[in-house]
């Protein structure tokens, strides 16, 4: 099984991890997007008002323009524990076990807008970057990304994939239609049977504990059944929907 997550717009500063090495993180098909974003990103925060207008940072945001001024040379941290925000505090990654950790390591990647999917255990620089900009010098991200994102996870061997990003980040690279997968939404018991209602904070904090309830217990899922059979053992309440490709996970 393969899990795509979000990223999230929080992050934590610092890290003891070496320099931003790009040719280094998961699906290195996405190498030459990867420089031209990185690239563009570094150019432009050279040039503060640009920054601060393209990505729409306030005065009191204006320090993330730094950040992404050293994003080749600043110190980095495994992308599970960069983050932060709803989602990540609810995976907690930094309390799960060597085991816990190495197994995400194995089938979870974090979508992120400057790197394109990374492994959640590569080494990420903290940076400041939305879904849906639009660098000088490159193509806005949604054309950047797309093609080459979905043609790099045709090629994961990965027989399910779980997808938790947010409508934003598929819209960087949506799974293969040819691959099984279910995109989750999270939703709230309306009493119907189906569970109709979406959830907005719940909906975060719902998918980190869903990955942190897979990475404690390190399932083998190779299809839509063995996961179901996984969360109702797990007592995790995973419904299918008409469309055969997006679920719901009831809370």
């Amino acid at each position: 099984m393969l899990i795509l997550l979000p990223p999230s717009e929080t992050k934590r500063v610092g890290g003891e991890g070496p320099a931003l090495a790009l040719d280094g993180l998961a699906l290195p098909s996405l190498h030459a997007v990867r420089e031209d974003v990185v690239a563009a990103l570094v150019a432009l925060s050279a040039r503060p008002d640009d920054a601060a207008r393209v990505l729409k940072l306030g005065p009191r945001q204006r320090d993330q323009i730094a950040v992404n001024a050293g994003l080749r040379s600043a110190a980095t941290m495994p992308a599970m524990d960069r983050y932060t925000g709803v989602l990540f505090d609810a995976l907690d990654a930094g309390t799960l076990g060597d085991a816990e950790r190495a197994w995400l390591g194995r089938h979870a990647l974090i979508h992120t807008a400057p790197f394109g999917p990374v492994g959640v255990l590569d080494g990420i620089p903290s940076y400041r970057l939305a879904a849906g900009a639009s660098l000088p010098g490159v193509p806005p991200l949604r054309r950047a990304w797309v093609g080459p994102v979905t043609q790099a996870l045709t090629a994961v061997d990965a027989p399910f994939v779980l997808d938790l990003r947010s409508e934003a980040y598929v819209a960087l690279g949506p799974v293969p239609p040819a691959a099984a997968s279910a995109y989750i939404r999270v939703v709230s018991d309306d009493g119907s049977g189906t569970g109709a209602r979406a959830l907005n904070h719940f909906n975060k904090r719902a998918k980190g504990e869903l990955v942190r309830a897979l990475a404690k217990n390190a399932p083998v899922i190779a299809s839509g059944e063995d996961l179901l059979a996984w969360a109702a053992a797990a007592r995790v309440d995973l419904r299918r929907t008409p469309d055969p490709r997006v679920w719901h996970l009831v809370v």
